[in-house]
Parts: C-alpha cells; sequence; structure tokens
C-alpha cells in the first residue's frame, strides 16, 4: 500500500520471465453480457507532444526539436544560466537552460484537474523542469505552476514536487493541478506546457524529451458508477512482484517496501515490456535482498517533497528510461477501456482507495494503493497483480468487477472513521512501447491515448 494520503489532496496518492512486445496471452473465452447502466460521457482530455511537428509547432529559447525514429527536443545552446539550490541537499549549482513552450491546448474538457507526465533522457549533469499555465472557464489565468522538477538520478538534483503553489482559485497537491471549488462552476479551459532543460555549464551535455503531455479531467463526484458489460477474457502474462519482501529495506525512501505498491507495479510492466536492469545498475542494493530491481525502482521513482514513491508522473517517467518504452498518466472511464487495452496487450497500474471489505479478497484497507491490471476472467472479474501480498506466488488475485470498477472510480467514499474522503476518479498509468503495432495504436486511440 502506499503512505497516507495528504488530506488536502482531491485525488489519492499512491502510492519472471521477459515478455514479448506483442503481450503474451492466455485466452479464456468470451463473457456472457450483462445488464448495465449506459456508458457515461468521456470526462477526460489527453494531450501529448511527441512528433517532430509537435516540437516545431511550440516557441523555443535554446531549445530545438529534433527528428528520427524517436522525435523529441534538446538543448541546443544555452538562453542563460540559473543557480539552483536543491531544497533537499542545501547545495547551489550554476545551470544553463533552455526552454520549450507548447502551443495552447484548448481541452474539450474543461477541467477541474490536470496532470502532467512526460518521457525524457536525463544524462548525469542534467535536468529538467515541467511547468503548466492555464486560463480558467472566466478568461484570467493561473501563474505558471511548477509540476516538477526531475532527473532520472539523483546525484545532480533531487527530483522533486514542489509544494505551496496557488492563486487562491487553484492549487498544486504534489502532481497535480485542482480547482480549489469546483462547485463554483470555475474549470481550466486551456493550457500551456513549458519544459525548462538545464545542463552544467561549459558542456554540450543535455536532456532529450520525447513525449510531453497532460490530462486534464472533470469527473463528477460520485459514491458509485454504473456497471459496465464484461467483454472478452483475456490474462497477460506479467511478472509478479510484493512489495512486502521488502519491508524494512532502504527506510529513505518512504520507509521501506510497505508502501511501494506504485514502483512495485511500474517494475512489472516494465518488465513484460522486457526493460532490464544490469547487474551495474543494481550494485548498490544489498545483494541478500530478493527482486533488487523493485529497491531500484522506489529510489529512482522517490520524490523528495512528497517523501514518498507514488508521485504519478515519476513513476511514468522511470518506466520511459528503459529502452523503447513509454509511460503517461491518464483517466479511464470504465472496466471496459482496460478490457480494450489487456485485448491489444497493454497492461495498466490502477490507483485505488477502500475499507477493509470493499473488495472481497483483498484482506485490507487502503487510503490509496496501485496494482496492476492484467487481465479478466471469463465472468468478467479482474485478474490483478496485487503487490500487497505475502510473496511473488501470491500477487495474481481475481476480484469481483463490480467491487473493483466502483472502488476506482468513484471520487467520494467513506473512510474507516465514517468521513467523506476522495477517490482516485480512475487514475491509470500506462506504459507501453514507443513503436506501435496498428492494433495498439488503435486500443490506446480508443481511451483518448496518442
Amino acid at each position: 500500500m502506499s503512505r497516507a494520503e495528504q488530506p488536502s489532496r482531491r485525488t489519492v496518492l499512491a502510492a519472471a520471465v521477459a515478455a514479448a512486445v506483442a503481450g503474451p496471452s492466455v485466452t479464456q473465452g468470451v463473457a456472457d453480457a450483462a445488464d448495465t447502466a449506459e456508458e457515461p460521457a468521456r470526462t477526460v482530455d489527453y494531450r501529448a507532444w511527441t512528433s517532430y511537428t509537435d516540437w516545431r509547432a511550440g516557441s523555443a529559447q535554446g531549445a530545438r526539436a529534433v527528428a528520427g525514429v524517436r522525435p523529441g527536443v534538446v538543448l541546443a545552446h544555452p538562453a542563460g544560466t540559473v543557480d539552483y539550490t536543491d531544497p533537499h541537499t542545501g547545495r547551489t549549482a550554476s545551470w544553463e537552460y533552455a526552454t520549450w513552450t507548447s502551443p495552447v491546448h484548448r481541452l474539450r474538457v474543461p477541467a477541474t484537474e490536470a496532470i502532467a507526465s512526460w518521457n525524457a533522457h536525463t544524462p548525469a549533469g542534467t535536468w529538467l523542469q515541467v511547468e503548466l499555465h492555464g486560463t480558467y472557464s472566466d478568461g484570467t489565468e493561473t501563474p505558471w505552476y511548477v509540476m516538477g522538477r526531475w532527473a532520472a538520478g539523483d546525484e545532480d538534483i533531487r527530483r522533486t514536487s514542489v509544494d505551496g503553489q496557488g492563486d487562491g482559485r487553484s492549487s498544486i497537491w504534489t502532481d497535480t493541478f485542482a480547482v480549489d471549488d469546483a462547485t463554483t462552476g470555475l474549470r481550466l479551459v486551456a493550457y500551456r506546457l513549458r519544459l525548462t532543460l538545464y545542463r552544467r555549464p561549459g558542456t554540450d551535455l543535455t536532456p532529450t524529451v520525447w513525449r510531453l503531455g497532460a490530462m486534464g479531467s472533470d469527473v463528477p463526484d460520485r459514491f458509485t458508477v454504473p456497471a459496465s458489460t464484461p467483454g472478452p477474457a483475456k490474462e497477460l502474462l506479467v511478472p509478479r512482484y510484493s512489495q512486502e519482501i521488502h519491508k524494512g529495506q532502504y527506510p529513505e525512501y518512504d520507509n521501506g517496501g510497505e508502501a511501494w505498491c506504485s514502483p512495485t507495479s511500474s517494475q512489472m510492466i516494465i518488465e513484460y515490456w522486457g526493460g532490464r536492469l544490469t547487474p551495474e545498475q543494481l550494485s548498490w542494493v544489498d545483494p541478500s535482498y530478493a527482486d533488487p530491481q523493485v529497491d531500484h525502482a522506489a529510489r529512482y521513482t522517490y520524490d523528495y517533497q512528497y517523501e514518498g514513491c507514488g508521485n504519478w508522473p515519476f513513476n511514468a517517467a522511470y518506466a520511459a528510461t528503459y529502452k523503447g518504452l513509454q509511460g503517461v498518466v491518464t483517466r479511464l472511464g470504465s472496466l471496459t477501456d482496460l478490457e480494450t487495452l489487456i485485448g491489444a496487450g497493454i497492461p495498466a497500474i490502477t490507483s485505488q482507495s477502500f475499507l477493509k471489505g470493499e473488495l472481497t479478497g483483498a484482506g485490507y484497507g487502503t487510503a490509496g494503493h496501485l496494482m496492476t491490471v492484467i487481465g479478466f476472467t471469463a465472468d468478467g472479474d479482474v485478474i490483478a497483480n496485487d503487490p500487497f501480498s505475502p510473496d511473488d506466488e501470491a500477487v495474481r488475485r481475481v476480484y469481483a468487477r463490480r467491487e473493483f470498477e466502483n472502488i476506482w472510480l468513484r471520487t467520494k467514499r467513506y473512510n474507516a472513521s465514517g468521513k467523506v474522503v476522495s477517490g482516485s476518479g480512475g487514475v491509470c498509468y500506462l506504459y507501453f512501447p514507443a513503436r506501435l503495432g496498428i492494433r495498439m495504436r488503435r486500443a490506446l486511440a480508443a481511451v483518448g491515448v496518442r
């Protein structure tokens, strides 16, 4: 399970053999259709900049678009130099920088929340910052909000979210932009994203950013959601890792494995797609620890401000440090969306919170927990790799469809004290190959990801 949910944040923060890129599976038949409520209209708008044309469309100061198999944006020449004092180490250093700013994106779904995510390569001596600037529905504008300061490593800077940002109408809660009072009708109707790329002065180093995007959403407040009709049964062969066998390991990363649901889930899907770490990369981990790659994932997703491994875009960015992988953070609308992805060979990581007893067979309750959805049974129930399990063998679980769908998609719930608190509203991490076949491309497009 993840660490405790931050009380001022609306959304919930969480926290085998290599699979072929086509996604190996075990097909089990087709589930019977059931009478269900009509699926609601989409409440999510995900937009990303990924192509050479996209990067050329932005405005740059010192940054340059690069073509190739995986187009991106790089630091071509410095626009200036700035001193940065790392709040987590106290060290001050000078950095050359360049910026790239996206065109304005007008949201098809005026949003109460927005979450940015990115995929990048940051060699030693480089890092990046992502910011969001929005327009409200009354025509006024937000400040430039920092959505994350990030590096793949942790030697140059400590990757961090930035607390204390707000203008009295919206705020940043770790990795999420949120309208402070959605009942007023105020919405985010448009935004721009700005990348700042940093490097050590006097070098030719550069970050390379391949994907930059944001998900805006306006999910209605609800304690229950309509039931979806079960679709085809299928199970993907995803490696199984338990966070629980890492209890007490490296407590400097959110008190050890007890809170590592997010990086443990990320590592399962990374390895499903064939991602592997070298012995050299794992050499810092105590050799007596099983599954050292999970310890590695915890270290390199850790947010030093949040003091946890459950920062959503940091997990997606970590996944994309593996060759040939992409990662995004979005919201989905139903289990039908997940079935579409599973059918194309794409597993997903979902964020949910529930009382003990609300998810039959789980045996625990949680204020926020990530698990990996790997398939559906012939009855339409959810097959999940749940990292909150005593060992790797016990990770595979089958959860009742109706229960799982509700605890994942609702935005309101009662906690153990009877207080109304938040749910994730369908938050999902999706990791998939940089080079997509037609079937995967269509499945992602069907759930709003391009």
